[in-house]
């Protein structure tokens, strides 16, 4: 996946708790946020077809259909389970 660099404005509080949890769990801050992003957007399932080859044996077999169908269920699933929480909050 290419990388591109990025400047944002984020609160202060939140990027020093975002270097502790990086430095904790000895990964990089953009790697934090990468993960971060990807989990809020639902995109851990594009991960899994990146490595399907190595991964597991099952996506390899998948068609491009299969495989957008599942990806598309686990957005849904994702973006179901922030609007619960949201709900509950």
């Amino acid at each position: 996946m290419a990388k591109t660099r990025t400047t944002l404005t984020i609160d202060e509080d939140i990027l020093r708790s975002a270097r502790a949890a990086a430095a904790n769990q000895g990964i990089k801050e953009g790697t934090l946020i990468e993960r971060a992003l990807m989990e809020y957007l639902g995109l851990g399932a594009f991960e899994l077809i990146w490595l399907r080859d190595d991964a597991d044996p099952k996506f390899a077999a998948m068609t491009d259909d299969e495989i957008m169908e599942m990806v598309v269920a686990e957005q849904h699933a994702a973006r179901d389970a922030r609007r619960r929480a949201a709900q509950i909050a």
